[in-house]
């Protein structure tokens, strides 16, 4: 598999992934209650404020799936664009990282979701970087 390859691969997944997120823009609130007492976080009140930030927060998301999935078709003219979307995910899985622990969510949460977000930068920064002769 060439570094082009591997990239694309890895955006189109991440991005196909982070476009799961559109579901719950819809989803009734109580399936989202449900959720959340499910995986050990309690009682989930509803409030317009927390409603909209839980959806925009997805549909955000989603968002930067279709951008992924827009900009792993075009790999010479996006590379700066993934560069940085590369260092983003990095910085802000750290950050995401920190604020998990500290706002002791679940284990389970807290070492996938930060530190996956910092293994998709990382890859994303690699990649694109070693190609760059290529893709430029």
């Amino acid at each position: 598999m060439t570094i082009r390859q591997m990239l694309v691969w890895l955006m189109c997944m991440a991005g196909a992934g982070m476009l799961g997120a559109l579901a719950f823009v819809f989803c009734p609130f109580e399936w989202m209650a449900a959720i959340h007492r499910w995986i050990g976080l309690g009682e989930l009140t509803y409030t317009p404020l927390l409603s909209y930030l839980i959806r925009t927060l997805a549909a955000l998301y989603a968002i930067l799936g279709v951008i992924l999935l827009f900009t792993s078709r075009d790999i010479a003219r996006y590379h700066p664009l993934i560069h940085l979307l590369g260092i983003v995910a990095i910085v802000g899985g750290v950050g995401v990282t920190a604020l998990d622990a500290i706002l002791h969510l679940p284990l389970f949460w807290t070492v996938a979701e930060g530190p996956l977000t910092i293994a998709l930068g990382v890859g994303l920064t690699v990649l694109v970087c070693k190609g760059e002769r290529d893709f430029g």
